[in-house]
């Protein structure tokens, strides 16, 4: 393995999360007054922070979502993930796979702690991940495509960005991990492979089974 510390998106990446919360907050933007549909929910926000969500809304129509807009979206939103959140096929056994080989791994997500834990409990994958493995855009200033959270993530796992690799699913991501100096591996389970390459994608694939043969 060339890379001493792999860093996962944790929507999309690990668990199959973003057909639920983009139908949300596609349907819960509308609501609130600002017309979105799902495919502009993808292209706009996947990937995101929620304050990217409150900034790019205000940008665009000058108005302010609710200060309660995290707390209704959210509850909306685990409210499914435990009903019916499903683990990306393969990754449990790609997360084996790391661990028997002695490869160190993360989670770097835009998410909150809360939904990462919600997210990961509901998918039984959070027995992979022990304390401080587990890092948020609530950590750092900034969120994707800034580099902050792939650089705190590799400074805490004590490991030089240039010995990293991350695996995204969006563009914002992609490019956060560029920034940072770090090989990104493109997952097109959701996105268009030319979106992920065109941000800047070390490589691209498909199969999460196919992945650790792609970190070789």
């Amino acid at each position: 393995m060339r890379y001493d510390l792999i860093i996962f998106d944790n929507d999309g990446v690990l668990v199959d999360s973003e057909p639920i919360s983009n139908q949300i907050l596609a349907g819960y933007l509308t609501e609130l007054g600002h017309p979105t549909t799902y495919q502009e929910s993808l292209r706009d926000f996947m990937g995101g922070s929620v304050q990217r969500i409150r900034d790019m809304v205000r940008d665009r129509s000058g108005r302010a979502l609710p200060t309660d807009f995290e707390a209704s979206f959210h509850a909306l939103v685990f409210a499914e993930f435990r009903r019916r959140l499903q683990p990306v096929p393969g990754v449990e056994a790609v997360l084996g796979k790391l661990a028997a080989d002695g490869v160190a791994y993360c989670v770097g997500s835009s998410g909150s702690h809360e939904r990462i834990r919600v997210a990961l409990t509901k998918t039984g994958l959070l027995e992979h991940f022990g304390a401080g493995r587990v890092f948020s855009s609530q950590d750092v200033g900034r969120g994707k495509p800034a580099p902050d959270l792939f650089l705190h993530a590799a400074r805490e796992m004590g490991v030089a960005p240039g010995r990293c690799a991350v695996v995204e699913d969006s563009p914002l991501g992609v490019r956060a991990a560029v920034a940072a100096g770090m090989d990104v591996y493109g997952f097109t389970a959701m996105t268009p492979a030319a979106k992920l390459a065109e941000a800047g994608a070390t490589a691209l694939f498909s199969d999460m089974t196919k992945l650790p043969q792609l970190l070789q």
